[in-house]
């Protein structure tokens, strides 16, 4: 939706001027939806998988991962995956390289997505070598 179809809708400026003292990290949302029911996505499970793999061993992935139904307790095959990329083209042509896309076996739709705030805690215990993230 752009801004014409949306009365409410506020300049990217202005939100850029507002939160100047914040973060501002451009990263892309990629939301993926199945095509034609869940056979198709667990045919290409194990391929997307590894693609996803690679982004994150790339530094591209930032967070990935399947989206419940809204109880929390189903999937229907949705999934939302965090790419870091120098423009939502880029991060586009990303997304058309995962195999599940590419077998049409999934459709997506790419958004950017600004972070501002947050906090990422993780803890390392040195003497058994383990981690965890809260």
């Amino acid at each position: 939706m752009s801004a014409e179809d949306n009365p409410t809708a506020v300049p990217v400026g202005a939100v850029l001027e507002a939160s100047k003292a914040m973060l501002l990290k451009q990263l892309y949302a990629i939301f993926t939806q199945p095509v034609n029911g869940l056979g198709p996505v667990f045919a290409n499970m194990e391929e997307h998988l590894n693609f996803q793999i690679g982004l994150e061993k790339e530094g591209v992935m930032f967070a990935a991962g399947p989206m419940w139904t809204d109880d929390g307790e189903s999937w229907e095959g949705d999934g939302l995956v965090i790419v870091r990329a120098t423009s939502r083209e880029a991060a586009i042509a990303i997304a058309e390289r995962d195999p599940m896309h590419k077998a049409g076996a999934r459709a997506f739709r790419v958004r950017p997505w600004l972070i501002n705030e947050g906090t990422v805690t993780v803890k390392l215990d040195y003497s058994s070598q383990t981690f965890s993230m809260a």
